[in-house]
Order: C-alpha cells, then structure tokens, then sequence
C-alpha cells in the first residue's frame, strides 16, 4: 500500500517538498519529532519515492535490544564468533544491501554502537562479528528519534561527528497540538480508511458533533492517539455522552500550571520549576529550556509512576503500555526517581 502524508499544515506541505527533493539523493537523513507524529511514514514515503523502491527496506529498532544485541544485529557475525552462534548470520546492514535501512530509536542507541555506526557511515563498509573480512554496503540510512539530538549532543549523551553525518538531511515534524488545521484531515482519512478495513456490519461512524469534539482535542499522544480512539469509537461505539471521559477533555489544556494527560490532571507548582511566583526575580535567570526539561520530567515521572501502580509494579506490561523498551523503563525509573511500595515484585 502506498504511504501517504495527510494534512494541509505549513509543516506537512514543507516535508512533501523536502520528500520530493531528496528521494532520490540517498543522503543520510534524520527525521525528528515527538512520539506518535508519524516518523516511520515520512520514512516509507521517502523510500516509495526513491529510485530504491523495490529493494530491501530493513527497520532495526534501537531501543527495543541490548546493546550486545543490537550489535549483532546490525552487523552480523560469523559461525562460532560466540557462544550460540551455530551459523553465520547476515546483519541488518547486508540485508539493506542496495535498499534503505531504517534506524527507529536512534537516540537510545550506546555511544559504543554510535562509533561504529559512524564507522560504517564514513567508510561504507563495516566487519561482522568474529571476522575479518570487511563487507561493502550501499544502504540509504534513514535515522528517526524523538530525543532532542542537538542538546544530547551537546549533553555528552550523543556523538557530535555521528550526528552531522547522519543529519544531512533533517526533517522535522511537528506535534498535532502544533498543526491543528491537519487534524479534521487526518480523521477523515483514518474513517474511509477503517470502514474499508473493519470487516463488520455494526462499525460506528462518528457524528458530525463527535468529529468537531475530536477535532478541537489537543492530541497529546499525536497521530497514534487519534488512531487508537478512532478505532475504539468506530469498533466500539462512543455516544456522545462518553466523549469527554473518552478523550479526557475535548478542549485544548488551559494556560496556567496545571497538564491534563489521560484524563488526569498534573499540578505544575512554580516550586518546581525553581522560583517562588510570577512575579520572582529568580524570573530573570529562568531558562526556557530547564522550564521544559523540569516539566516534561514531572509529567513522565506521573504518568510512568501511575502506569506502575496500576500493573502492580510488572514492569513488563508497563513497557507495553507506555511504548518503550524495557532498558529505557529502567533508565526512567533511576532517573526520575521512581519508588516502588514496599511489596512490590516485577
């Protein structure tokens, strides 16, 4: 099926221009932007517009393996290079061999992986484990994170000479908050779509009031969000007494110090944020960007903690809800500082 890009938003028109202009370039190209907007579409967009369409197209997902595993994985490794490798085994990098390899997660990758990546990117070739051989590759590596690789960068947690590299191109796409022209577009299209996919005669079309509610709803959880509610709407039906407690509220969140996520409210105390009111002269100092940092950690540190207590603590099914690898969950957890109760297992 051919991937489309829908919506009419500045930012939407700008990435089908970009698409068109370097399709057929194969310069290395990063695709940034929050969970949910649509990355890996601008990614199979690109590859059906390239004159690579036909080829391997090999996703590797940076985050969902150990780095023990994810090395193997890109690169391969001979018979015997360790303990259970009965058989050679070709890398994600040999099978994209003339294709595109897609690197989803590229934020989480190691640095130690991150300086082989760039190995392979400078040389085009790159040595499976356990041999020595080197082998050629004609990849058009598309990278897609939802990190801020710029202050990463600069923070020591990404490489600066990997990042250039893999930024020739860099495309951007903005959360739906952001684009909210794009939204009626976007649930039409998921309607026609799921009508033609949904094999039942009791699917639910949204009413014109529901598709307005929808469409004034800010989105937080991005494309995927407005996805998944479709589906509940159209498969399960949603009157519309049920579309507040559905969406969590239908309006976009007020200005003030408060986050409505999934329904629950998060206060945002300006205690937080390291001053002592609006009117503080700690004001002057204040940077925009620890504000957002500050923030966005007390948003992840309640909604990954509320995730915890609902499943009891399974770490497991929380990575399944929350959409992360388990590493990161841990990662989360020490650095937000997460407490469990004391009984507690995994």
């Amino acid at each position: 099926m051919k991937s489309e890009i829908i919506g009419v938003s500045q930012n939407i028109q700008k990435i089908r221009d970009l698409i068109d202009q370097v399709a057929d370039t194969g310069l290395n190209t990063v695709i940034c932007g929050e969970t949910g907007v649509g990355k890996e579409l601008v990614v199979q967009c690109l590859y059906q517009k390239s004159d690579r369409v036909g080829k391997p197209f090999v996703k590797v997902n940076c985050a969902a393996l150990p780095d023990s595993l994810l090395e193997s994985e890109m690169f391969g490794y001979e018979q015997g290079a360790f303990t259970g490798a009965e058989r050679r085994k070709r890398g994600k990098f040999e099978q994209a061999h003339g294709g595109v390899l897609f690197l989803d997660e590229i934020g989480d990758m190691s640095l130690p992986l991150q300086s082989k990546l760039l190995h392979v990117l400078q040389g085009g070739e790159f040595t499976p484990l356990g041999s020595e051989k080197s082998v050629k590759s004609d990849t058009w590596v598309i990278a897609a994170t939802n990190h801020e690789l710029e202050e990463e960068m600069r923070n020591g947690g990404f490489r600066e000479d990997l990042y250039y590299r893999l930024s020739t191109i860099k495309i951007y796409l903005a959360p739906l908050r952001d684009r909210p022209e794009d939204i009626p577009h976007l649930i039409n299209h998921y309607i026609e779509q799921y009508t033609r996919q949904f094999n039942t005669k009791n699917i639910s079309i949204p009413s014109q009031s529901a598709i307005e509610k929808l469409s004034g709803y800010h989105w937080p959880g991005n494309v995927r969000e407005l996805q998944n509610v479709l589906k509940r709407i159209m498969i399960l039906g949603s009157g519309e007494e049920n579309m507040e407690e559905l969406l969590g509220s239908a309006s976009p969140p007020k200005a003030g110090n408060s986050v409505r996520t999934s329904g629950r409210e998060f206060s945002m105390p300006m205690d937080l944020l390291g001053i002592d009111g609006p009117n503080s002269s700690d004001l002057a100092s204040l940077s925009l960007k620890e504000v957002k940092r500050k923030a966005l950690d007390r948003v992840e540190k309640e909604v990954i903690s509320y995730v915890l207590q609902k499943t009891g603590w399974n770490r497991s099914k929380a990575t399944k809800i929350l959409n992360i690898s388990y590493k990161t969950l841990l990662y989360k957890i020490k650095d937000l500082n997460i407490k469990p109760p004391p009984s507690s297992t995994d």
